[in-house]
């Protein structure tokens, strides 16, 4: 696992369409938010900020770069020959979208960092840190998931559209509405109670156990990608 991981990050630091596009965009964009955090919160809070920070790298810096990756070892056949070695398939799995993964959330912590330096540290770090790794959980299952119905890098710039631009625009809107209106179906939306959990975790008034529960409808979105991921996922190029 750790050598099919060493292996592709090496790739990835070769590949410049994915560093620009999958690695220095999401952390660009995240940068010119926390630059100007003051305007964007306007109306909403930093805890906003902080939400869009950690779903742009998920989304763009790790979803989007492991749904490509994961189509292109397929239609070279990098993963077939890697199924006839001794590793198993969740080692290959692993080793595949660990490198992505790793960045993306160093990513995420260096960031907010500079955003707790700048504009405040957040009320409950904990949480944060359970909010973050929930939605890498999820955005790792959503991956493999839509890997599955992706034939190759070029068409994962399709297939990856849908949940990468949702997740944000969920974000957003939780982030700027609150939830006092529509609660349950904004907290049923992908990201969208984790994005509850990353502004009561940054501007506090809630308690920690009264914020747990939000974790159920993340939770629940990581199992139902998990499921997918186990029923599309294709070893073999897709026609």
């Amino acid at each position: 696992m750790l050598e099919i991981a060493r292996s592709e990050l090496i790739q990835i630091f070769r590949n410049r369409l994915v560093l620009v596009t999958g690695l220095l965009i999401p952390v660009a964009v995240s940068g010119f938010f926390v630059y100007r955090h003051e305007i964007f919160a306007d109306g909403a809070s930093l805890g906003y900020i902080a939400a869009i920070v950690v779903f742009t790298v998920m989304a763009f810096g790790l979803y989007t770069t492991a749904v490509t990756t994961l189509a292109s070892r397929r239609q070279n056949l990098f993963l077939k020959r890697l199924r006839s070695t001794a590793a198993g398939d969740a080692d290959i799995l692993i080793g595949m979208v660990l490198p992505v993964t790793v960045i993306a959330l160093v990513q995420v912590v260096v960031i907010l960092a500079v955003f707790g330096a700048v504009a405040g540290s957040p009320t409950q770090i904990p949480l944060l840190a359970v909010a973050i790794l929930a939605t890498l959980a999820m955005m790792v299952g959503l991956a493999l998931a839509t890997a599955g119905l992706t034939s190759s890098p070029e068409h994962a710039q399709v297939t990856t559209l849908p949940v990468s631009l949702g997740v944000v625009a969920i974000a957003s809107w939780v982030g700027i509405t609150g939830t006092e209106g529509l609660t349950l179906l904004k907290r049923a939306l992908p990201g969208g109670a984790a994005t509850e959990l990353v502004v009561d975790a940054w501007n506090g008034g809630t308690a920690l156990a009264d914020s747990l529960p939000l974790l159920v409808p993340t939770l629940a979105w990581v199992a139902v990608a998990v499921a997918l991921a186990c029923k599309l996922f294709r070893w073999e190029p897709r026609r």
